[in-house]
């Protein structure tokens, strides 16, 4: 007897299995959720975990670290380790939180423009290259600096401007789909339009559509991280990994753990998406795609 077919799904789960690197940064990204969400319940019940991370004391300002402090102290005398535990929930909501806007957005505008093709192809599709043909980065930064500098904000300008590739792989993926046989067959039988886009269509288009998504996370905390750094992210004396680096940036050369520990949060945190979500992009591809 021939075994079972499997799903899409569960091919790419079986060949992402075998990817250690893969395996390994998605162990690493599961830690990094469990403790941004560990320390931001931390943070909303006023737990000081190790320490409070906005407690000042000048009498141990700019010290390097030690066994008290162990990633040392800023200018104000606030513990690193404690500011950037308790603000990796910031960095991490506001990728995953932007990421799940834009996925939304891309999603809905990609599917009617490959299934419906023809007219609404073409307008949707110009649309999207009009946007895309605005620098990302400083749309974002002109959005919140007329809105107001919030997590909220920044969450919500993120996924608006950054939905436009999640849209054209949408539409890649539909364009090639809606000629399926099952497709056809669904359409004879008399099914609707929604049920045959969700149902049919939509399912067999979301390992591409999740490898996205995982992709845009680190992004979306690269840029969150750089607007904290410009001063137009979440505010003091709330702690983000951005605004740490911002304050420290003053002392540089007295106190160069201000910048090295912060940098390497994002850096490490940023690596391990995009090395899990290349995993899962290899692992969603065809044999014919491989050669």
């Amino acid at each position: 007897m021939n075994p079972p077919a499997q799903t899409p799904l569960a091919r790419v789960v079986s060949r992402f299995r075998r990817n250690r690197i893969g395996l390994i940064s998605l162990a690493a990204i599961i830690v990094l959720f469990v403790v941004a969400a560990v320390f931001a319940v931390l943070s909303f019940a006023h737990v000081p975990f190790p320490m409070d991370p906005n407690a000042t004391n000048l009498e141990r300002k700019l010290l390097p670290p030690n066994l008290t402090n162990w990633l040392g102290t800023d200018n104000l005398g606030r513990d690193l380790f404690s500011r950037m535990l308790h603000g990796s929930y910031i960095s991490l909501t506001v990728g995953f939180v932007a990421v799940a806007v834009s996925l939304l957005i891309g999603v809905v505008v990609g599917a009617i423009s490959g299934y419906f093709g023809r007219w609404v192809d073409n307008i949707i599709m110009r649309a999207v290259d009009a946007i895309m043909c605005f620098p990302t980065f400083f749309l974002i930064l002109t959005a919140v600096a007329l809105l107001g500098p919030s997590m909220l904000n920044i969450i919500v300008v993120i996924g608006l401007v950054s939905w436009t590739g999640t849209a054209r792989l949408v539409r890649a993926e539909f364009l090639t789909l809606r000629e399926t046989e099952y497709v056809r067959a669904a359409r004879a039988l008399g099914q609707r339009t929604p049920a045959i886009i969700f149902r049919h269509i939509l399912p067999n288009a979301f390992a591409p559509i999740f490898v996205t998504a995982v992709l845009g996370i680190p992004a979306a905390i690269l840029t969150e991280a750089g607007l904290s750094f410009l001063g137009f992210g979440v505010q003091p004396p709330q702690a983000t990994w951005g605004n740490i680096i911002s304050d420290g940036k003053t002392y540089l050369l007295d106190a160069w753990w201000l910048i090295v520990f912060p940098g390497l949060a994002i850096f490490l945190a940023a690596l391990a998406f995009y090395l899990a979500g290349d995993a899962l992009r290899q692992a969603a591809e065809t044999r014919s795609e491989r050669k």
